[in-house]
């Protein structure tokens, strides 16, 4: 399995709106075993997401998805930055889905 945890900014004011963005883009990614969107409760303009799929592979080519694409568009304006980044291994867990 291959994850990703990041820590996304939002432009003040404007998580809600990057929030659904984001949501509404992850319904159908093929690969894809776990999406989670989160606020950080100590900043009000960060989010976290964290992902577990099936294989790196899926996660590039959920990137080109016309939703995701269309999802990226709407987002890129209100995005302020990236504060972490990190690659990891799952390796099961309650709630994760069977690959």
């Amino acid at each position: 399995m291959y994850g990703l945890i990041g820590k996304m900014r939002a432009k003040p004011g404007e998580r809600e709106a990057l929030i659904g963005y984001i949501l509404e883009s992850s319904g159908e990614m093929p690969g894809c075993l776990s999406y989670i969107v989160a606020r950080d409760p100590d900043d009000a303009d960060a989010l976290w997401v964290t992902e577990v799929w099936d294989k790196e592979e899926s996660h590039k080519a959920s990137l080109a998805l016309p939703a995701v694409q269309a999802a990226i568009a709407k987002a890129r304006p209100i995005i302020a930055g990236f504060d972490s980044h990190v690659v990891t291994e799952p390796v099961g867990g309650f709630g994760l889905a069977k690959g």
